[in-house]
């Protein structure tokens, strides 16, 4: 491991630690907005493109590595991660102001997802291997010998998001999935938690160092936005992940789709996450099917890390029913029990309580209810609030629907079933939708609710509210647009993200040893591939 004393203010041009020439920030403590005593230097233009130099002069050999080295790279990141022991904990807590618990539980499951992506290197069958021998005897026309696999599409740019400083930032899912593809990553930190960002640049690169990885296959690059967009236009960057808001998101597409040959990016950006309550799911007076039980969770879900999650349930439909009044009481006493807590940044902050103030002063919105201790602008402190309207209001202003990021969520109260499937039909796109309703009323209604909500979202869930994202194989974290830019094509979450940064090429009347591992017919790797149409 590469020692930690007095290095965070480093940018890594693949495994060289360097000291940026551009202009110098600082980094701040949220929780008491403080500058912290170290500062930070941006890479100039010339330095990021040295990185995509190196990234560039990187990608073929390591495309062409064994499969199983990349995952004993991916292993190797993990441990060196773990490696960093107190020291990593500490200072993201610092930067971020979230609880120790909160970074804890996140760095395991970076750990945990790096891990999961060299498991599915080793098994192998990602690849989709797909194998037509040739006909030769074939009539009218002989059929060539044709082999396709998933190849990785070259060097890939990732921006960091700034609500998850671990598990969506250095390390996180789009680094690890690119790498597990094949692709080099050069990698633009977020300027909330840059010693955070360097720290784990650090066990990166020493990973690399030690397993054998071709200089340039990750650079860490502290850069202001001029910068960030220049790397987006350089001709050797073939893809792009993001996470983040709107407005970056669309800024770095316009980017990708201006240049002479564009690329795509996977940009997740806004979503207010619906959740659906109908009748039947709150008619009883305890238990899990109770107006009040299902209300507390929500307001437990509303709040879960100061609303600072892509999944937060901001918008909330309730179909009028004898429980609605005990439904929004107990959610109003729970948003004001709830205490505030520091957000992000100061930015985040303020974006917040801005966009509470504009959906407040909208006419037919109602401030239902508060935390009942006042927040602290010092301490960047987010103050849990519910809102509530009508369907009539909703429908006749588009802005109810927009994101509001932080600890809150607006409540619209439908009268008919009419109301509530034209409000669903007139949102946009949404990394999650949330049902709450008996299977009798499901399938009685007229109206194919699941269907509607799985149309905008790319996660439904039956039940249950959407904060947390499950690392594995069957999840799926995306949707349509705005949710992401690809349309909800593809996750950002589980290793089905992989798919983002590779393409089908197809080999046709190849030399068996001239042929990828994976399509010659040995199957010297030992993986599930389709022959014919059918598994081998």
């Amino acid at each position: 491991m590469l020692t930690t004393q007095n290095q965070l203010n480093v940018n890594f041009i693949g495994q060289e630690a360097v000291a940026g020439e551009g202009m110098p920030f600082s980094a701040y403590a949220p929780a008491t907005s403080e500058a912290l005593a170290e500062g930070f230097t941006n890479v100039t233009p010339e330095q990021a493109n040295a990185a995509v130099d190196k990234a560039a002069a990187a990608f073929s050999p390591y495309a062409h590595l064994h499969p199983h080295k990349r995952a004993d790279f991916l292993d190797a990141i993990a441990s060196e991660i773990d490696a960093l022991g107190d020291e990593l904990i500490e200072r993201a807590v610092l930067e971020s102001g979230l609880p120790t618990a909160r970074i804890t539980g996140e760095r395991g499951r970076t750990m945990g997802q790096i891990r999961l992506f060299a498991n599915l290197l080793r098994e192998g069958s990602w690849v989709d291997a797909r194998i037509n021998p040739a006909l030769p005897d074939r009539q009218p026309l002989p059929r060539p010998d044709l082999r396709q696999m998933l190849m990785p599409l070259g060097p890939v740019v990732v921006f960091g998001a700034s609500n998850f400083p671990l598990a969506f930032s250095v390390a996180g899912g789009d680094t690890v999935s690119a790498l597990a593809a094949g692709c080099p990553v050069v990698f633009k930190a977020h300027p909330a938690h840059p010693g955070t960002s360097s720290l784990v640049a650090m066990a990166i690169t020493t990973a690399a160092q030690k397993t054998g990885m071709p200089d340039g296959v990750f650079s860490l690059l502290h850069a202001d936005n001029e910068v960030a967009q220049a790397l987006v236009a350089h001709p050797a960057i073939k893809a792009v992940g993001f996470t983040g808001s709107r407005r970056g998101g669309l800024a770095l597409l316009r980017v990708a789709q201006n240049r002479p040959e564009p690329i795509p990016v996977y940009a997740e950006m806004s979503a207010v996450n619906p959740l659906v309550v109908l009748p039947g799911a709150i008619a009883d007076e305890t238990g899990p099917a109770s107006a009040t039980t299902v209300a507390a969770g929500l307001a437990g879900s509303i709040t879960l890390g100061v609303g600072q999650f892509c999944t937060n349930p901001g918008l909330v439909f309730l179909l009028t029913s004898p429980k609605t009044e005990q439904f929004l009481g107990t959610l109003a006493e729970k948003i004001r029990a709830s205490a505030p807590a520091t957000m992000l940044t100061d930015g985040i902050r303020q974006a917040f309580e801005q966009g509470i103030n504009h959906l407040a002063l909208m006419p037919g919105v109602q401030r239902r209810a508060e935390s009942d201790t006042d927040a602290q602008a010092s301490q960047n402190q987010g103050r849990p609030t519910l809102l509530t309207t009508t369907a009539s209001q909703f429908l006749s202003n588009a802005d109810l629907g927009e994101e509001v990021f932080g600890p809150s969520s607006l409540v619209v109260v439908c009268d008919t079933e009419a109301e509530l499937r034209d409000c669903l039909n007139q949102l946009e796109g949404q990394l999650t939708a949330t049902i709450y309703a008996t299977t009798a009323e499901l399938k009685q209604s007229s109206i194919n609710w699941i269907d509607l909500l799985q149309a905008k979202a790319g996660r439904v869930l039956f039940g249950g509210f959407p904060t947390g994202v499950e690392v594995c194989e069957a999840m799926t974290h995306g949707g349509p647009f705005p949710a992401t830019t690809d349309g909800g094509r593809t996750t950002s979450v589980g290793t089905g993200a992989i798919l983002r940064f590779v393409r089908p090429i197809s080999y046709q009347s190849f030399p068996n040893e001239l042929l990828p591992l994976a399509l010659q017919n040995a199957n010297p790797l030992g993986i599930r591939r389709m022959v014919d149409g059918k598994p081998e």
